[in-house]
């Protein structure tokens, strides 16, 4: 079964957007310094080194789950998220604009984040799902959808800005998977223990 995975760079004071984040400045003042890790200097995506290797395999996921909030300010990414091919899934209670209509990969799914994790797991073929936004990222850690987190912990502090685990419903323990140091950014990845049930 496909893993669902959490994947943000993040401030060292746990920021995921600048502030001013809005439809007009997406991600807020200062986000791409969230980003240099994966960028050379002429804003391409890297493609030898560690962050390559990081990049290959953030992208070698098989659907997307992203907040409406994310996936609207983006323009839903012209349809495909980054070129890949693969089906996005947006959890919403309110319908989609009607230009979503054009993008036949991007799926709003109106009965919640579990529905919308499921579908995109289905949809994955045993590659990860690619989850993004803080709200989703929230709501699928309190429904337990979630199963991996993957920060890019970035040697900054924002002081201001969007929080990614701003309101989490309860303490949630994780497991070290992998820590992996460059000058740039520590990435982290953690896998979730799921609570004991009975």
């Amino acid at each position: 079964m496909a893993t669902s995975v959490l994947d943000m760079s993040m401030s060292l004071d746990g920021y995921i957007a600048g502030p001013h984040d809005g439809p007009g400045n997406p991600g807020g003042d200062g986000f791409v310094r969230l980003h240099d890790w994966a960028l050379t200097p002429d804003g391409e995506f890297r493609q030898s080194g560690l962050a390559a290797d990081v990049l290959g395999e953030m992208n070698a996921m098989g659907a997307v789950v992203a907040g409406r909030r994310t996936a609207e300010q983006v323009g839903h990414w012209g349809g495909d998220h980054h070129d890949s091919g693969v089906p996005i899934f947006v959890p919403s209670h309110r319908p989609p604009d009607p230009s979503v209509a054009d993008y036949p990969l991007v799926t709003y799914v109106r009965d919640g984040i579990a529905s919308a994790m499921a579908q995109a797991k289905a949809a994955a073929g045993g590659r990860h799902v690619h989850v993004i936004g803080a709200y989703t990222a929230q709501r699928a850690l309190e429904a337990g959808v979630l199963d991996e987190l993957c920060i890019h912990q970035i040697p900054v502090l924002f002081g201001g800005g969007r929080r990614l685990f701003d309101v989490l419903p309860s303490r949630v323990e994780l497991d070290i998977l992998r820590v992996t140091d460059t000058p740039e950014a520590t990435h982290l990845r953690y896998r979730i223990r799921r609570r004991a049930t009975g």
